[in-house]
């Protein structure tokens, strides 16, 4: 690969988790790329011990894709101007905050799916842009 100048990549994997000792860190899984010094590189990984099983997302940036899926609450932000198709996962309930920075990260958004079963705990933000549109 001592050639390649740019590779365009967007990987997704789940794992069974069977040992809390060993998990790899977002920090390990970069790690592996190392040799892709002319692409950026940005990750994240998640652990589900709901469910017992982790989710990691790796993928070259700028981001090129049409469609991001299973972002998270631990997502790590960026600008994706391509990605039309976005969907969002997580055991944990999506607060205010995700939302905004969800639709500043991908301003040509189309389609939104989520799948959570939890409602926001805090819904102040709310109450205060409400407040500020009765001004």
């Amino acid at each position: 690969m001592s050639q390649l100048k740019r590779f365009t990549f967007d990987i997704r994997s789940v794992i069974c988790i069977n040992n809390e000792m060993n998990l790899p860190s977002k920090e390990d899984i970069q790690q592996t790329f190392t040799d892709l010094q002319y692409t950026k590189i940005v990750s994240c990984v998640d652990y589900f011990l709901d469910h017992q099983q982790g989710l990691c997302h790796i993928y070259s940036y700028p981001f090129l894709m049409r469609c991001s899926e299973y972002i998270t609450n631990n997502y790590a932000g960026g600008l994706y101007p391509y990605a039309r198709v976005v969907s969002l996962y997580d055991e944990h309930p999506f607060e205010h905050e995700v939302f905004i920075r969800i639709s500043q990260s991908f301003p040509c958004m189309e389609k939104l799916t989520i799948n959570n079963r939890y409602g926001q705990n805090q819904k102040e933000s709310y109450r205060l842009m409400n407040d500020k549109a009765n001004l």
